[in-house]
Order: structure tokens, then C-alpha cells, then sequence
């Protein structure tokens, strides 16, 4: 026989249970009562087996509990929660099925609400959402009819938006790196090539020459500190490689060269 020795009121609706001066078992008050567990109550080899069993799983769903309401979440990151908390892997199955059943926990419904919330108030485009939905467990056929509210045209707007704001933004680069830096940020968070270039294309600007200039200056004396070379028509032509690959013209990569008088003499 087991011997309840002491009763310790916890935070919330839990107890610990102390057992024979030795064992500590947290409960819930419901099961407090159910097994009614009183200081010098006795417990059979059986019923303390069924308290610890249940225990788990009630300290299992309620730390769980605790874990969704301060916002959605997946099957998958409920399951690593109550893995963290080191509950046993039976009373994970159990409490997921409950929260399912409590319909507080629904991989749809986080799919949903996830892709309206990232279209609102992200620049995100469609392939970074599915990665993050991936990343947290829903199955592909919930993302995909959660991805269908991320119609063309919105992702068309927002890309474009994001164009807009990163074009303001970049500086000290040629008018032709601008856009290709752009194109690339597009894409990289989530837009696909089609919808980058469409939003680069929308851009409303006009090329300043003398902005243009000016940075080619400035990356061309940054590439001439850098080139210790004596032979002049080396560093001529390693000077007009460099600068054309950041996008710089012809013309304005040889008015700068003629400038700096890099002719040997």
C-alpha cells in the first residue's frame, strides 16, 4: 500500500502529491478528487499506477492548453512542446487527439489564418509561406487550398509594393545593379521570376546621369586602390571587366578611364 503524506496546493489547478514521505506526483484538482486523495489516504499498487497515468496526462493537456492560447499552433509544434515537457509519447497521441476533438487545434484552420496574416502584413511571396507551413508540419494538401487566397494579383501588389520601397532604399549601386539586386530580394523571399520581373517593370523612374556618375566614380576609384598592377592596359581592361559587370555603360566606363588618364605616357 501507498500512503498520501502531504497535500501542497500549486499555481493553477494542480496539487503536489506527496507519497510515504518520498514521491512527489503532480495532480490535477480533478483528479484530486476522483482518486480521492486526501493526507493518510491509502493507494493500492493498482490505483497508484492509474494517478500517475493520469496525471501525465492531465499536467500533458493543460500545459498544452496554456501552450495555444496565446496563439494558433500546429499538431506538429504541440507535439514538440509536450515532447520538450517530456510527457510520454502515448499521452502526447491522447492529448493532441482531445485538443482535436476541443477543436483547438486544427492544422486547416492554421493554415488559413497563417497565409491571411502573412498577406496583410508581410512581403512575403507564395514560396516562403509554404516553406514556413512545411517547416511547422501541415501537410501539403492543406497548403496548397490555404495558398489558393494568395491569388495572382495580390501577389502582383505586394510584390510591387516591395519593389517600390526596396528601390528607395538601395544606394551606391548602378541603375542596372539596382534593379537586378531587386529582382534577386524579390525572389528570394518567396515571388516567383515572373512576378519579380513584372514588379521591377512597374517601377516608376527615370535614370539620373548624374547619380549614375557619380557612383561609377566612386566604384571606380575603389577598384584602382585595389589594383596594385604597373601594367596599364591590364588594369584598363581589368577596370572596364569590373565595371560593366556592375552594370555601368560603354561609354560612361570609358569617359571615366580617358578621365583618369590611365594611358602610359
Amino acid at each position: 500500500m501507498y500512503t498520501v503524506t502531504s497535500i501542497q496546493k500549486l499555481k493553477g489547478t494542480f496539487y503536489q502529491v506527496t507519497i510515504d514521505h518520498q514521491e512527489k506526483i503532480k495532480v490535477s484538482e480533478d483528479l484530486l478528487v476522483r482518486f480521492r486523495l486526501l493526507k493518510g489516504s491509502e493507494l493500492t499498487e493498482e490505483q497508484m499506477a492509474d494517478v500517475k497515468e493520469q496525471a501525465s496526462y492531465d499536467f500533458g493537456l493543460q500545459e498544452a492548453l496554456n501552450y495555444i492560447s496565446y496563439q494558433l499552433r500546429t499538431e506538429k509544434e504541440v507535439r514538440t512542446y509536450l515532447q520538450n515537457k517530456e510527457i510520454p509519447l502515448e499521452d502526447r497521441h491522447k492529448i493532441v487527439t482531445r485538443l482535436k476533438e476541443l477543436g483547438v487545434l486544427n492544422d486547416q484552420t492554421y493554415a488559413v489564418s497563417y497565409v491571411r496574416t502573412q498577406i496583410r502584413l508581410s512581403d512575403k511571396g507564395p514560396a516562403n509561406l509554404i516553406q514556413q507551413l512545411r517547416k511547422k508540419g501541415v501537410q501539403d494538401d492543406l497548403i496548397a487550398e490555404a495558398m489558393e487566397l494568395y491569388t495572382p494579383e495580390l501577389q502582383a501588389e505586394i510584390a510591387a509594393n516591395t519593389a517600390v520601397k526596396g528601390f528607395k532604399k538601395i544606394r551606391g549601386k548602378s541603375h542596372h545593379e539596382t534593379l537586378q539586386k531587386l529582382r534577386l530580394n524579390l525572389i528570394k523571399k518567396g515571388f516567383n521570376q515572373d512576378i519579380a520581373q513584372q514588379a521591377i517593370e512597374g517601377l516608376d523612374y527615370e535614370i539620373d546621369e548624374s547619380q549614375e556618375w557619380e557612383t561609377l566614380q566612386k566604384e571606380g576609384q575603389k577598384l584602382l586602390k585595389r589594383d596594385r598592377s604597373n601594367d596599364s592596359s591590364k588594369k584598363k581592361m581589368k577596370l572596364k571587366q569590373k565595371l560593366y559587370q556592375k552594370g555601368f555603360t560603354i561609354d560612361m566606363i570609358q569617359k571615366f578611364i580617358d578621365e583618369e588618364v590611365l594611358d602610359e605616357k
